[in-house]
């Protein structure tokens, strides 16, 4: 059962690889400070992520990209998160810093603060955190929201003003 899973996972990562590429390229292109991750290299972590969980589901195009978005999301994080760790620790000297490193690490600092409001929006609810993870890490499109989610575009469009004012409010 296992092999067949992986099977199926690899068969819709082969077609659906550049809906993933164009993704993943979105989700990047907002971040471009954030230059050691890129597109090919971000696809390719997802589908190993993708590949050990057991949470995957093959059968819908729109729910799997919607999943792949969310892992995005989390391989996004931990890699501003390893990258937060690497500059607090070793034994390199101190090393000063120019506007580039300050813009970068000034979009890792928005990354994390996002995710970790949307972390605190789970537990008011799940739908919300879905929908500002396929737009804001996914570059959805509404319609593309409400086929993952099998809710109407009216639905998608006021969960995410609802999540918006939430997660302003978190981020302040």
């Amino acid at each position: 059962m296992g092999e067949d899973k992986s099977e199926a996972t690899r068969e819709l990562f082969v077609l659906l690889y550049q809906d993933l590429r164009r993704l993943a390229h979105a989700r990047l292109q907002r971040n471009e400070p954030i230059t050691l991750l890129d597109t090919t290299s971000l696809v390719h972590e997802t589908y190993l992520r993708v590949l050990k969980s057991s949470r995957v589901e093959v059968s819908e195009r729109p729910r799997f990209l919607a999943y792949a978005a969310q892992v995005m999301r989390s391989v996004i994080v931990d890699f501003v998160r390893q990258r937060h760790a690497e500059r607090r620790g070793g034994d390199d000297p101190p090393v000063s810093l120019d506007a580039a490193a300050d813009s970068a690490s000034s979009a890792e600092d928005e990354v994390l603060r996002v995710s970790e409001a949307l972390d605190e929006l789970t537990k008011v609810d799940e739908r919300l955190v879905r929908i500002v993870e396929m737009r804001y890490f996914g570059g959805f499109t509404e319609e593309d929201i409400a086929l993952a989610l099998g809710v109407n575009e009216r639905t998608v469009r006021r969960d995410w003003q609802k999540a918006r004012l939430l997660l302003s409010l978190s981020l302040q």
